[in-house]
């Protein structure tokens, strides 16, 4: 360890055991210091090795994993040559962890206070009365509403955000020298990532703590980091400070990483001819709810009174954020959610409110492709099974020619055919949402319903399935609804964007024209909150303090 790091790593290596027993290296002798005060990010796809190598950092490997090689430091400890028990007693006082997932974090039936300062009576570092007083401060430094009296809440009784920031007082209640950040801003909707990034830059600030931050959005990124690792494949293909990174890339890989973060600006792309004479869906006083009717209506009503119509061979964007009703809507239009007022029209057909009372045509002509391929995928079928369904009871098809369309429907998605007897357990995540679209098509359908469905990819997995959406309308005169949280995706897809909050739609305007003439105080605060590759965009940010009191679901 040179004498101003205060984490040294040196030739790193990591092994996991397949399914079949095979020993494999996942992270191939990886190096880099990080100085005191220092914030150093790890970037990189899902499976570059981010998370496993920040999870060293504490000694620990995920199971089926072993630390095989190199040497880690962290201060005066030599954290590969210690016993399991001294590591123990390292976490949470020497390096300390925030979740991606908060909610996984905090036990539900505890109050908050209990388990921020939990770490502090396991390793008897001071008296509850002092932690709690600790507590506080780390809660007013976070930005936490009632800080005095937030932590006798329990977890549900917080929104999203101030359970991020209470997971990250967690962290470092037990004042650690290292904090590692887990992608925790990854869940969040823009304006509460806002908030939350603030914090974080803010009391690292002023504590003087050293930082590892595990992201693969670079916008993110530069605002809280000072260095940044770029990782593929369990190896670092690039180092450099941010500016450098986000300016001047050397690595071709890097440059990938940045050119994804910038979708090119949607152009209505060309293909069969569509007939121009009517609305390919047209949707008229929706309301839906959900909960025991009365009266014939739902007692938690989510939309309320939602008109538009979007053309064949056009996209339409939903956008907005958790709550705003943007997957209500998706599930109304396709009839898993039947709505109790207002009328669906496809191709100038109305539709049954429930999925059930609707023809066979009618689920033909539109379907629609959920966020989490993982859940969406049954995973005791093969991949061939999956797409094969929709081709038989849609289509009839069966045998040979079933199994020929598979590998059609199959290349159209960019997979190859022999994929078809995996389980979509041995797919990644981008290839997973390909079957997941592959399904979709073997409808032929005129419309389809997409509901965030590159919202849990990486950028570049991401980025390229936009494009693949693209090459498929122009192919097949397909129209979508792409429903997401992220604007700069919407523009990269959609011609027209609705924006949506609390059930109803704000704002209605041209993809092109929404960044700047958007006029409904809500639309001007999502467009405000979506990160830029601009090392000083956070800090100079300003944004009306009333207009985020009003808005954002912090």
């Amino acid at each position: 360890m040179t004498g101003t790091s205060l984490v040294s790593v040196r030739d790193l290596k990591i092994g996991a055991v397949t399914d079949a027993g095979r020993k494999v290296e996942i992270i191939r002798g990886v190096s880099f210091d990080i100085a005191p005060g220092e914030i150093l990010a790890l970037i990189g796809e899902s499976g570059s090795g981010k998370t496993t190598i920040a999870l060293s950092l504490m000694g620990h490997a995920r199971s089926g994993c072993s630390i095989d090689g190199g040497n880690i430091r962290v201060g005066d400890h030599d954290v590969t040559g210690m016993s399991e028990a001294r590591r123990a007693g390292l976490r949470g006082t020497e390096v300390s962890y925030v979740p991606q997932s908060a909610a996984a974090a905090f036990n539900p039936s505890k109050r908050i206070m209990d388990q921020v300062i939990e770490i502090t009576a396991i390793h008897k570092l001071m008296p509850r009365k002092q932690a709690e007083a600790r507590a506080r401060d780390l809660f007013r430094a976070l930005a936490l509403p009632d800080p005095d009296g937030i932590g006798q809440r329990y977890p549900h009784q917080v929104s999203g955000g101030q359970l991020q920031r209470l997971s990250a007082a967690m962290a470092l209640i037990g004042d650690p020298k290292l904090v590692i950040f887990d992608e925790p801003t990854t869940a969040l909707d823009v304006t509460t990532q806002i908030e939350v990034l603030r914090a974080f830059r803010s009391v690292m600030e002023k504590t003087g703590m050293a930082g590892v931050y595990v992201s693969h959005d670079l916008a993110v990124v530069a605002q809280i980091a000072d260095r940044i690792v770029v990782l593929k494949d369990g190896e670092i293909q690039e180092v450099g400070t941010t500016e450098q990174i986000i300016h001047s890339p050397h690595h071709p890989y890097t440059r990938e990483l940045l050119a994804a973060f910038e979708p090119v600006p949607h152009v209505p792309v060309g293909g069969r001819d569509v007939p121009e004479d009517r609305a390919v869906l047209e949707v008229s006083g929706l309301c839906a709810g959900y909960g025991a009717t009365i009266n014939g209506e739902p007692k938690a009503k989510v939309l309320k009174n939602v008109n538009f119509r979007l053309e064949r061979g056009r996209n339409l964007g939903v956008i907005g954020e958790s709550g705003s009703g943007k997957s209500t809507l998706a599930r109304a239009i396709a009839g898993i959610l039947p709505a109790y007022r207002g009328s669906v029209h496809l191709g100038g057909q109305k539709l049954e409110p429930a999925l059930h009372a609707r023809s066979k045509e009618d689920l033909r002509r539109a379907q629609i492709v959920f966020q989490l391929a993982d859940t969406a995928l049954n995973p005791a079928h093969s991949i061939g099974t999956i797409i094969g369904r929709p081709l038989s009871f849609y289509h009839g098809l069966r045998g040979a020619k079933r199994d020929a369309r598979v590998a059609e429907l199959l290349d159209m998605v960019r997979l190859p055919a022999t994929l078809r007897h995996r389980l979509p357990a041995e797919l990644s995540g981008g290839q997973k949402q390909r079957v997941n679209l592959a399904r979709a098509l073997a409808a032929e359908p005129e419309l389809i319903l997409c509901d965030e469905i590159t919202s849990a990819l990486d950028t570049v997995v991401a980025a390229a399935i936009l494009d693949l959406l693209k090459e498929l309308q122009g192919e097949l005169g397909l129209s979508y609804m792409f429903i997401s949280h992220d604007l700069s995706t919407v523009e990269a897809i959609c011609d027209d964007v609705l924006v949506m909050y609390k059930g109803e739609v704000v704002e209605a305007l041209p993809a092109t024209r929404m960044s700047s003439e958007a006029t409904h105080p809500y639309s001007r605060l999502l467009i405000s909150s979506v990160p830029q590759l601009d090392t000083g965009w956070l800090a100079g940010l300003e944004q009306d303090p009333e207009l985020v009191a009003a808005f954002a679901q912090r």
